[in-house]
């Protein structure tokens, strides 16, 4: 059960993060449905994305709830019986038999638009159990205004982003012109709707759960507020672009294919907000945290560009192994039989630290940002055409991963005591880990495509995906230090990455997709943003 309760926040933060993505997509394609049931589309793609957002629904729904009614029994001793009572409990389940609904609607006859009106009243019901388990429900004061900016705020996003693959499949290589742009426009009134509404909930958030400037830069929920405020003002701008080439779009395949490749790109800026989002709710607003803010004089301290530190303390000046090494000493000179553990992942007890483990992670975080550097370096040689041999550049990753795989965890193999399998339980190291095999798969598949191993378009997408993938899980990274502050510093370092490596994977996946087209430019962007990233590892600092 401590394992359970070391995992839990990290493994809850993605599974709602899920959810939402689930429900906004559920509520999004049935909105869809309704609001174009007047006109000649077809139902029957519609209704498909339908019974595929309801089926995640009921699937991450009752992955979350369960986790939390198992963690809540475990804690206080209580029967399932008792458990079943609570507020979480009962609004999951009318989430799941409201989304099940819904499903079964749409598959009992496709192609009709007329159970896209029915499933409305499951909507709402879906709606309001997720507003019944926000932040908004849990407030002693206010409580009512505020559950109502939530449920805007979910219905804005889930209109306009929600319904993006509907509009995706509207807008197929059968789709004429004409019904482009039709479809298009139309769908233009949903998604300002939806952006009035976003932003309506978002400034009663702010008020609400921030309400000072002081709070918005120096708690952690002001900085994840902040990087979601920068990913949808990206999102808003692929909206324009995708509105204004539907005003003045030409009769030709092209640019509906262009209107569709923005659409994607435009869908998976919003599935890192809602995941974005997710990590919000896992924190206290800022409002109630007054002590432990950190003041501008401090970030500014932290941010500053100092001489990176490109040598390693000593393993053994690490607080753990002079932990370690005392307790062994103790073991031995009282003749115990077993070998007491100074750091046991999973046990919820964040390891010690000392001046040294900040050395050592600083070092990590410089060298991985040189050759981070040297990635993007090389990517823009190739790219230029001047230097082919510079195809081979992917590989860089591998020395990435390997540098990673053996110093980002100095309590575990193959420089600690603690064996690979066992150091999973700390949610931290699997983090790490995940990173790691990411970064590999990075390698192998771009190294393919840039050596013509590789010829399938498919498999080309593999590395943007993966790219887009580590930077949404950046957005939920979690360090376990123990102090709020210091979290929140590292955070400030972390965000601008994960937004670096989501606009990278993206400008890269049109690069793929149209590299006569938005590839001429989306060529040199990724790099660059690999270039930045690089920089800022090379400037952080814990210290």
């Amino acid at each position: 059960m401590t394992t359970l309760f070391d995992i839990f926040g990290y493994l809850v933060v993605v599974l709602h993060g899920l959810d939402l993505v689930a429900q906004t997509l559920l509520i999004g394609s049935v909105a869809f449905v309704v609001f174009f049931a007047a006109g000649a589309l077809p139902a029957t793609q519609s209704a498909r994305v339908v019974r595929w957002a309801a089926a995640a629904t009921v699937a991450t729904t009752a992955a979350v709830t369960s986790l939390n009614a198992l963690v809540l029994a475990s804690s206080l001793g209580l029967s399932w019986w008792e458990v079943s009572g609570s507020g979480f409990v009962i609004a999951g389940l009318a989430k799941t038999a409201a989304a099940a609904a819904i499903g079964i609607a749409a598959a009992r006859n496709p192609r009709s638009v007329a159970w896209g009106r029915i499933g409305v009243a499951a909507v709402i019901v879906v709606l309001c159990a997720s507003v019944a388990t926000s932040h908004a429900a849990a407030r002693l004061a206010g409580a009512a205004p505020l559950m109502i900016a939530t449920g805007a705020h979910e219905l804005g996003a889930a209109i306009w982003l929600g319904g993006l693959p509907c509009l995706w499949l509207a807008l197929g290589r059968e789709a004429s012109t004409a019904t482009a742009v039709a479809v298009g426009r139309r769908y233009a009134t949903l998604a300002i709707t939806g952006v009035a509404l976003i932003s309506g909930g978002a400034i009663a958030f702010a008020v609400a759960y921030m309400g000072s400037l002081a709070a918005a830069y120096g708690t952690a929920y002001g900085v994840m507020a902040s990087t979601k405020s920068v990913l949808f003002a990206g999102l808003l701008l692929l909206g324009l672009a995708n509105f204004l080439t539907l005003r003045r779009i030409a009769p030709l395949a092209s640019s509906i294919d262009r209107v569709r490749r923005f659409v994607v790109v435009e869908m998976g800026f919003g599935f890192s907000i809602l995941m974005a989002a997710a990590s919000i709710t896992s924190l206290p607003p800022g409002v109630d945290l007054v002590d432990g803010r950190a003041t501008l004089s401090e970030i500014a301290a932290r941010m500053a560009p100092a001489r990176p530190r490109l040598e390693s303390p000593d393993h053994a000046s690490l607080a753990l192994s002079l932990l370690q090494a005392k307790l062994d000493a103790q073991a031995r000179a009282a003749e115990a039989q077993a070998r007491p553990q100074a750091y046991v992942p999973g046990s919820g007890k964040a390891p010690p630290r000392n001046a040294s483990d900040i050395a050592w992670s600083e070092y990590n975080h410089h060298w991985a940002g040189l050759i981070v550097v040297a990635i993007g370096l090389a990517a823009l040689a190739y790219r230029s055409g001047r230097v082919p041999w510079m195809r081979h550049w992917p590989l860089l990753f591998l020395l990435l991963a390997v540098f990673l795989a053996v110093r980002s965890d100095p309590e575990v193999w193959p420089m600690g005591d603690v064996g690979l399998l066992e150091s999973l339980k700390d949610p931290e190291v699997a983090q790490h880990r995940i990173f790691v095999a990411l970064v590999v798969a990075f390698a192998l598949f771009e190294w393919g495509v840039s050596t013509g191993r590789i010829a399938s378009r498919a498999l080309a997408r593999v590395f943007p995906v993966l790219t887009v993938v580590a930077g949404t899980l950046l957005l939920t990274h979690s360090h376990t230090l123990g102090n709020v502050k210091e979290e929140l510093l590292i955070e400030y370092s972390h965000m601008p990455i994960a937004v670096l490596g989501i606009a990278a994977g993206w400008s890269r996946w049109l690069e793929v997709e149209a590299p006569q087209a938005e590839g001429r430019w989306a060529g040199w962007v990724w790099p660059a943003c690999f270039v930045a990233i690089g920089v800022m590892l090379l400037f952080y600092r814990e210290a």
